[in-house]
């Protein structure tokens, strides 16, 4: 897209501010060609565009107040917006039934352009669940694919986490206006991810994070990935709306597996019974996605498999009470009585050990639980 006038920028602006669905808004474009077009058409050819009178309504009494302030916030340098027709506008996006028409951005749009994994999964996740998530997220993004995830707590924030350590970077897609930050919670996160990926928005400055924006942000962290992964998510986790954006959209969906015994991990179940692939290691996702980018762009070296090397070489350098302690613990979480019963050895061993082994990120701690890494 050629540069815009500033009429034409408000305009578009005030359009955004309409809150028209994405669908409604684009074939009201193809009626009337432009921005500017639909706010000097009269309420009988607003009627005849299909249109609603409360639509009518907000589109001929839109308070200009509320353009004022995103050009305001435009100003700032790291501060942007794309449109639909923008040559910037992700590709991948683009081609989603109901695409956004617009999308503020702060950080380096650069990332929309690479190849993208969505991560999601449960606000309240276990901590072995959280650092398996990172851990997937660092070694895919060092593999060459941009994480992309909601911001929200839990999950959501040890994937960018992850993907900020690894070298493709991360992108955050969130419900509200980007004057503020929500959760509060995850501010310093969201100053990381826009010096070292984007934070993008379809809603406009002084959008404040309504339950209802949530299902709609979800559309586009699917709709901008090749792909989507879950790791632990409840059967009636907000995740799973994602993947049915997903699928729905034609994109593949993986999930980690996790206990039986572990509520959210019935909702990756689920979707495995349902037809997602089955994820153990990084290699898994990456030797699917390589057939879909440019393979120069995926490193299909398994940076799971490396730190896999360096676990067992660890693990080998430990005395054989740390062997042993190992060898009697399991992925899922046991209590330190339980330990000192399966391995034979004093309680302020296991403890001790449990400390090191917890420091060394081979064990997981959990309300005063256990479980190997």
């Amino acid at each position: 897209m050629a540069a815009i006038s500033d009429s034409d920028l408000y305009n578009r602006l005030k359009l955004v501010h309409c809150k028209l669905p994405p669908s409604t808004l684009h074939l009201l474009l193809k009626q009337f060609s432009c921005a500017g077009a639909i706010f000097d058409a009269s309420t009988e050819q607003l009627g005849k565009a299909h249109l609603t009178h409360a639509q009518i309504n907000r589109i001929q009494t839109l308070n200009n107040k509320k353009i004022d302030r995103d050009l305001a916030w435009l100003d700032r340098a790291d501060h942007g917006i794309l449109f639909y027709d923008d040559t910037g506008f992700p590709q991948q996006l683009r081609e989603i039934n109901d695409p956004p028409y617009a999308l503020f951005y702060i950080g380096d749009i650069d990332y929309l352009q690479q190849p993208q994994l969505a991560m999601v999964g449960s606000r309240t996740p276990t901590t072995a669940g959280k650092q398996t998530a990172e851990n997937f997220a660092h070694h895919l993004s060092d593999a060459g694919l941009t994480i992309t995830s909601g911001l929200a707590l839990g999950i959501d924030a040890a994937c960018h986490h992850g993907a900020l350590k690894g070298i493709a970077g991360t992108v955050a897609v969130v419900a509200n206006g980007l004057h503020t930050i929500y959760p509060k919670a995850n501010t310093k996160l969201a100053e990381a991810i826009s010096l070292n990926g984007c934070l993008i928005t379809e809603s406009p400055v002084g959008g404040e994070p309504h339950k209802s924006l949530f299902p709609q942000r979800n559309r586009i962290i699917s709709g901008l990935s090749i792909a989507t992964l879950v790791t632990e998510a409840a059967i009636n986790s907000g995740s799973l709306i994602t993947t049915r954006h997903a699928i729905e959209q034609g994109r593949d969906v993986f999930a980690i597996p996790g206990s039986i015994h572990n509520p959210l991990a019935k909702g990756c179940h689920q979707l495995i019974k349902s037809g997602a692939k089955l994820v153990e290691t990084a290699s898994d996702i990456l030797e699917e996605l390589l057939p879909l980018v440019n393979s120069s762009s995926i490193r299909h070296t398994s940076a799971a498999e490396t730190d896999l090397g360096k676990v067992e070489k660890l693990q080998n350098g430990l005395d054989s009470s740390y062997q042993t302690l190992l060898k009697h613990m399991e992925f899922e979480p046991v209590g330190i009585d339980e330990l000192v019963e399966r391995s034979n050895l004093n309680a302020s061993e296991v403890a001790s050990m449990l400390l090191i082994l917890e420091l060394q990120s081979q064990v997981v701690s959990q309300n005063g639980l256990y479980s190997r890494v």
